[in-house]
């Protein structure tokens, strides 16, 4: 009789397994190697008809994995039976190579086995195995399957050849079937008809389901993926292994259905599952685990493994947006566990000043993972600007010169795709610039708008070129409660500091409150911008200083955003190094969050700074937010056009006239020169 060949199982992975590999290597497995469990699937297997021949060609006998294959319960495709599995990820693809397949292979058989003489169960006849190595730099992913199956010897033959079912079973029988198993998927059962119409059970119940019944009223059936006429599916090789371990009595003779019609036929007599009488002799009792084949074979037919290669046929976006953020969750697994990415990307910041600051404070909020960036800037980009600020181009430079916000934005989303970047082209109301009656309107809808943009969002970062123009922002977000960032430049130092929370939220953080940009002032921040000479009009600074204060600035509100305490975080206090690493202020799994940082470039130094807030401060006293509060626009447009009004307003007038009547009433006596 001739020798059963058996289709083997082919794996079929879907590209959205490999996307759900990457996110379970970086966020979970890390550097563990440790097998995982998953899933996967199988169905009735397929084929199709060539219109040329007329010939029926099998589509394969394939396994799925999808995108859900490590989920503790996977959605099965229609008609399908899940097929637990055993995962393993090697760090690297030596460690990969030099892997012992055998021992891995011979884990997953003893466990087959002992589901079989353990537990008689045939929940894990088609438990397969697969080891990776994933190359996420390069989205490359090597792969080899193994679907363990055990060796018959000697050999299943087949009675005859294999059949239609239908020559064996009638219409009746085979349309209950169907109906069954098209609400009750299972990969083993049995079938009966000894009462007259077909009965189902599952194949752990073969002594009592049998009893009594004829041999030739004995069937057994398996879901079979394959589609080959002659050769019936992988699953069936353990299936009759556990068949001829548990009732050797009775599997001599095995009457095999491989069921493949998930649908009803077309027309009488096109049904496509088959039936087989299988032989084996009595030397093929099993009273020990048996050998075990089933290593996949690559597409050149040899057993090698596979490699998947993602790249060229992600979406170039997509393969950006998980590339972007390798070197933060890296960072994550191998550093720092605790820290908090998903915070940091979800933090809308507003950059007030598109330039030198602006650029690189941008560039770094992205390498961050930040996803949502605001310009604000009125200036178009000069030809002095593309060598200085890395989000210009000599192009853009011309005719005029391009809105810089609108600019900036869109080079950002040139530089990645998936970051929400906008700019506004906005001219910012300051003190000592009173607004003409005539553009009273139009500065109310000026202040209408930075309003709604600070509203919505998380941080806003003051990256102007003049003192006063930092006002207003300065009020708004103390108002609101929003964290607001400053830098300033001088030639070759350099100013960095977070305002502190409002007097209120202060309190109840139990803390001291922290000053903001105007704190050290005793006057109101003026015009600085008439009349200035050339070297005035310009920022100018030693051409590291920029980027070095844009990325501290930057880094001190990622670890502010880290500290429990966020906007609250109180500044650290003078103590020495060891001190300062055991203390509160240092919760943040970033380090320190200093209150400011002045950094001195000529003696390569950066001194932390904490200054207390002033009550009668211009920017963030609660007398001016008041008056903000309750005034609004009115009282905006006195700061802007009033000159004292905010020193009266805050008592910095009468503080100035106190200090004068002391300066007049001291005595000051002069020393005669004869004493030298």
């Amino acid at each position: 009789m001739p020798i059963v060949q058996f289709a083997p199982l082919s794996s079929l992975v879907e590209p959205a397994f490999w996307h759900a590999l990457t996110d379970l290597k970086i966020d979970v497995l890390r550097l563990d190697d440790a097998a995982v469990p998953l899933t996967a699937s199988y169905a009735a297997g397929r084929s199709v008809t060539d219109r040329e021949t007329g010939r029926a060609i099998s589509l394969g006998c394939n396994l799925s994995l999808g995108g859900e294959a490590f989920r503790p319960r996977l959605q099965l495709p229609p008609h399908s039976v899940p097929v637990a599995g055993v995962f393993k990820n090697f760090n690297t693809i030596e460690d990969f190579k030099a892997a012992d397949k055998t021992a891995l292979v011979n884990a997953v058989t003893d466990e087959i086995w002992k589901s079989i003489v353990g537990e008689r169960s045939t929940a894990q006849l088609s438990r397969f195995l697969l080891i990776t190595f994933a190359d996420l730099k390069k989205y490359k992913y090597y792969y080899w399957f193994a679907f363990p199956a055990f060796v018959a010897k000697p050999a299943w033959e087949i009675d005859g050849e294999w059949k239609a079912a239908d020559a064996e079973f009638n219409e009746a029988t085979l349309e209950t079937i169907q109906k069954e198993l098209h609400t009750n998927p299972r990969p083993f059962f049995l079938v009966r008809t000894s009462s007259g119409k077909p009965e189902l059970a599952p194949v752990e119940e073969y002594d009592t389901f049998f009893a009594n019944v004829p041999e030739e009223q004995h069937t057994v059936a398996f879901l079979d993926p394959s589609a080959a006429p002659a050769n019936p599916g992988w699953p069936l090789r353990n299936l009759l292994a556990f068949l001829r371990a548990l009732h050797p009595a009775a599997t001599a003779r095995v009457r095999v259905l491989c069921w493949r019609d998930t649908e009803p036929p077309a027309a009488p007599g096109g049904w496509k599952s088959r039936f087989g009488v299988l032989h084996q002799g009595a030397e093929g009792l099993l009273a020990e685990k048996p050998a075990a084949v089933g290593w996949e074979k690559n597409v050149q037919g040899k057993l090698a493994p596979r490699m998947a290669d993602l790249a060229p046929m992600m979406d170039p976006t997509r393969l950006a947006d998980q590339a972007v953020d390798l070197n933060l969750k890296l960072m994550r697994w191998r550093i720092l566990p605790a820290l908090d990415l998903e915070k940091v990307a979800k933090t809308r910041c507003l950059l007030l000043g598109a330039g030198t600051l602006g650029c690189y404070v941008a560039r770094t909020l992205m390498g961050w993972g930040v996803r949502t960036i605001t310009f604000v800037d009125s200036a178009r980009v000069s030809f002095s600007n593309p060598v200085r600020q890395p989000l210009f181009e000599f192009e853009d430079c011309l005719n005029g010169g391009k809105p810089k916000a609108a600019c900036a934005a869109e080079r950002l989303k040139k530089i990645f795709p998936g970051v929400n970047a906008t700019g506004h082209s906005l001219n910012v109301p300051m003190p000592g610039h009173p607004i003409p009656p005539a553009s009273l309107e139009q500065a109310r809808k000026e202040v209408e708008t930075l309003e709604r943009l600070i509203d919505e969002h998380d941080a806003v970062f003051l990256l102007m070129d003049s003192r006063e123009s930092r006002w207003l922002p300065t009020v708004i977000g103390a108002a609101k409660g929003k964290i607001v960032m400053n830098a300033a430049l001088g030639f070759d130092t350099f100013l960095v500091m977070r305002h502190g929370p409002r007097a209120a939220a202060a309190a109840a953080a139990d803390g001291a409150r922290l000053g903001c940009y105007y704190c050290n002032d005793i006057v109101a921040p003026a015009d600085s911008l008439t009349d200035r000479t050339l070297d005035q009009m310009c920022t100018v600074t030693r051409p590291g200083l920029a980027p070095i204060a844009a990325a501290t600035a930057v880094e001190l509100l990622v670890s502010l955003i880290q500290h429990p305490d966020g906007i609250n975080a109180p500044a650290p206090a003078p103590q020495s190094a060891t001190e300062a690493v055991e203390s509160r202020a240092t919760e943040s799994v970033l380090g320190l969050v200093p209150h400011q940082l002045r950094g001195f470039l000529a003696q390569f130094r950066t001194l932390p700074v904490t200054g207390a807030a002033y009550n009668r401060c211009t920017g963030c006293s609660e007398t001016v937010l008041r008056a903000y509060e309750t005034e609004g626009f009115e009282m905006l447009v006195k700061a802007f056009g009033e000159a004292g009004f905010l020193e009266a307003l805050t008592g910095l007038d009468k503080l100035s006239e106190e200090v004068e009547a002391a300066m007049e009433g001291t005595d000051w006596e002069q020393e005669d020169e004869d004493d030298f």
